[in-house]
């Protein structure tokens, strides 16, 4: 049986923060509607997309750790190719709950990256980027005096995955085969019988 991927482990992961993050599914709906319709304003217009809750700065930072976290790859496109960072500005607008969280951890992380680098995320290297994650996902192995980010790090990782995988890109990415209409089913494909040790006899 081979290792699930990292984005195969995020697809399943994004199952569950849903609950965690108190998104309801007619949230969601209404959130990937507005994704769609600011893409297409924004494709019709050349007119990059305005954030209503994020500042400038935040914006970049979310959708630089977005990428981060869900990069673009042979599979598929990255979490700003999804909407993802769009998807948060209007969920976050939404819900006055969670702002001051997330302000926060995007100031830490930027705090952080100063601490470290002199500069910030945004304007930090792909190493350096990648090393702070490495010391943030992992909450296990965290140092304690890294326990802010740890603690908004996670969040964000459900945030991000909860937006891509809502998204078309996100559910053509798990390769979903629902909602399609079968004329004939001949039973599970040999190999996945195989995969699973399992027969019908």
């Amino acid at each position: 049986m081979t290792e699930p991927t990292r984005r195969e482990i995020l697809g399943l992961m994004a199952l569950t923060p849903l609950t965690a993050l108190n998104w309801k599914p007619e949230s969601i709906v209404r959130a990937r509607d507005f994704v769609t319709g600011v893409r297409k304003t924004a494709a019709e217009t050349g007119l990059p997309y305005e954030p209503a809750f994020f500042t400038a700065h935040e914006y970049a930072t979310v959708s630089a750790l977005a990428d981060l976290i869900i990069p673009r790859d042979e599979r598929s496109g990255s979490a700003t190719e999804s909407g993802a960072p769009e998807f948060m500005d209007f969920m976050l607008n939404d819900r006055p709950d969670s702002q001051v969280a997330v302000r926060g951890g995007l100031a830490w992380i930027d705090n952080e990256c100063h601490h470290r680098f002199g500069k910030a995320f945004v304007d930090s290297t792909p190493a350096e980027r990648a090393s702070l994650a490495d010391d943030l996902a992992w909450p296990e192995k965290a140092r304690p005096e890294l326990s802010h980010g740890v603690a908004f790090f996670s969040r964000f990782r459900d945030m991000t995955a909860s937006a891509f995988f809502s998204s078309k890109l996100g559910v053509e990415d798990l390769q979903y085969k629902g909602n399609t209409f079968v004329t004939e089913w001949n039973g599970c494909p040999p190999e996945a019988l195989a995969k699973l040790g399992v027969s019908y006899s």
